[in-house]
């Protein structure tokens, strides 16, 4: 009998963004759930008009604290490389998700149905959501003794609000190049949004912290009224901990909060932290820092600014920001008009495929062995996560999935599982039928309904799924992918490993390994695909 197999041996796992979990579920019941199996949920797009369009904003803005983009980009835009392709910081950035932190419309819904369903914590959410995704707006606020809110008619989503610019650049150029190292990046007391950006009376004293020590600043100073000022800490990753080591509070069924400190809050996103417990950490045996990955050197030299003059140099980081989110980046391009975005369709496109070959190098997928043994195909598959931190990351709103193929001698499907449906769902995957459900972890498969589904499944006090941030308190599982160097044994609670996982030898720090036993006849050859 002869047995086809189908390797790719640098196959990116499939990437599934659950959207609407988190914004249409509630919580879950108080029962202990059960994982189980279910034939998946419907969906569809509705149509636009359930809200007015969001109006474009001027990036051109001058304020006391901030300026927008559209200062920095008179600049440092329309800039190539050695080869002559564009790296322009302006056009890199604008299409990225940082760029676009305060249209994302699963966050916008997603602070919504938060405060939907906890009114009384309305201040605390307009604080703590808008301090990541709208921080120019919240800080500048803030300093200036104003009180904000997201939503609502004068709320920062709207032009009516006086930080509508501010909020609407997103993570933008002054927010980043103005976190100073207080001593406090990389630790608790420094992420959750907690930076810290100087007020300064005289607006010639602001800094715009950069990586090189001997930069010549009369001309941006006298344009733009911020001072390149060399830091060491804007290329670490502790400067990208602030707001990707994310903590949240706690409330119970009725609405009381129970997280009283930093440490007890929920763990909702710690890629920092999964990080430093990696080979790629500062000393390790892969040492690479955030922006090695997400912000990728040019090569050569080259000139950063088309304006004052200045020398060419290296060592450059191209503002693109490279991340797995193509699935909000298609809805930013598709709604742009509802969404207010001013940016050429192609612009996303380029970042689209920008990202999805950065993905390319996310995770490699390995046939170990097959074989077929008393009627019976026997398959190893590994896993190899490459990324310098679990995979995948940051909201617990991610997954990856493993699909797993097996056809007969004339091309006919025998088993599949991980078929994606065309609305998103997956077939046999127990959360897309019912959300007080979720899929457990596997060693091995051995039916067509079980699939191994990399995620993070939020619980609440009562040990019930809970799909509302504020109520979740722990993870009920956490399988996703640990990064090479990571030991799940001695890892600190906040990333450790939650469900079945933690006790599979094969998963474990850079991977994992699942069997796939399937039902054959002895009659014919068969092909697997992973």
């Amino acid at each position: 009998m002869e047995i086809l197999t189908t390797l790719r041996p640098k196959l990116l796992l499939c990437l599934s963004a659950v959207l609407l979990a988190a914004c249409s579920a509630g919580d879950g019941s108080n029962t202990t759930p059960t994982p189980g199996q279910g034939p998946g949920i419907g969906g569809g797009h509705e149509g636009t008009g359930i809200l007015p369009d969001m109006a474009i904003h001027s990036s051109a803005f001058k304020g006391d604290h901030y300026s927008g983009s559209g200062q920095c980009t008179s600049c440092h835009n329309n800039l190539t490389d050695q080869s002559n392709n564009d790296v322009s910081l302006g056009t890199d950035w604008s299409s990225s998700m940082m760029a676009n932190a305060t249209r994302d419309p699963y966050w916008i819904a997603k602070v919504a149905a938060e405060i939907d369903r906890h009114p009384e914590l309305k201040g605390e959410l307009d604080d703590t959501c808008s301090r990541c995704h709208a921080p120019m707006a919240n800080d500048a606020a803030k300093k200036d003794g104003v009180t904000f809110e997201i939503h609502g008619e004068n709320g920062l989503l709207s032009e009516n609000n006086p930080y509508f610019d501010h909020a609407m650049e997103g993570v933008s150029c002054t927010i980043c190049h103005q976190i100073e190292d207080n001593g406090k990046l990389g630790t608790i007391e420094g992420d959750s949004g907690n930076f810290s950006v100087q007020q300064y009376e005289n607006q010639s004293d602001r800094p715009a912290f950069g990586p090189y020590a001997d930069a010549s600043g009369a001309y941006m100073l006298a344009q733009s009224q911020f001072n390149p000022v060399y830091s060491a800490h804007i290329t670490t990753s502790e400067s990208c901990a602030v707001c990707h080591d994310l903590r949240t509070p706690s409330v119970d069924g009725a609405g009381h909060v129970v997280s009283d400190s930093a440490e007890s809050f929920f763990p909702e996103q710690m890629v920092y932290s999964e990080w430093k417990n990696s080979d790629f950490q500062v000393g390790g045996s892969q040492e690479k820092n955030c922006q090695s990955c997400h912000m990728p050197e040019v090569e050569g030299s080259m000139m950063l600014a088309t304006e004052g003059g200045g020398i060419e140099r290296e060592n450059f980081s191209r503002h693109t920001f490279l991340g797995p989110n193509t699935v909000m980046q298609t809805m930013l391009k598709n709604y742009s008009t509802e969404l207010g975005i001013e940016l050429e369709p192609e612009l996303f496109d380029e970042s689209i495929a920008r990202n999805r070959e950065f993905l390319k190098g996310a995770a490699t997928v390995d046939i170990v062995s097959s074989a077929i043994k008393n009627d019976e195909l026997v398959t190893k598959v590994k896993i190899t996560n490459l990324a310098g931190h679990k995979l995948p990351s940051g909201y617990p709103s991610r997954r990856a999935y493993l699909r797993f193929v097996v056809t007969n001698s004339i091309g006919e499907v025998i088993f599949e599982s991980g078929r994606l449906r065309d609305n998103g769902s997956l077939e046999g995957v127990a959360t897309d039928t019912l959300t007080t459900k979720y899929e457990p972890h596997y060693e091995t498969i051995t039916s067509e309904d079980q699939v191994q589904v990399y995620e993070a499944i939020m619980g609440n006090t009562d040990s019930a799924v809970t799909h509302t941030l504020l109520r979740a308190t722990h993870y009920l599982k956490d399988n996703r992918l640990l990064p090479a160097g990571f030991d799940k044994q001695s890892a600190p609670d906040d990333i450790k490993v939650a469900g079945f996982a933690a006790s599979d030898s094969d998963f474990d720090a850079g991977g994992d390994t699942v069997v796939y036993r399937v039902p054959v006849s002895d009659a014919g050859g068969y092909n697997v695909l992973v």
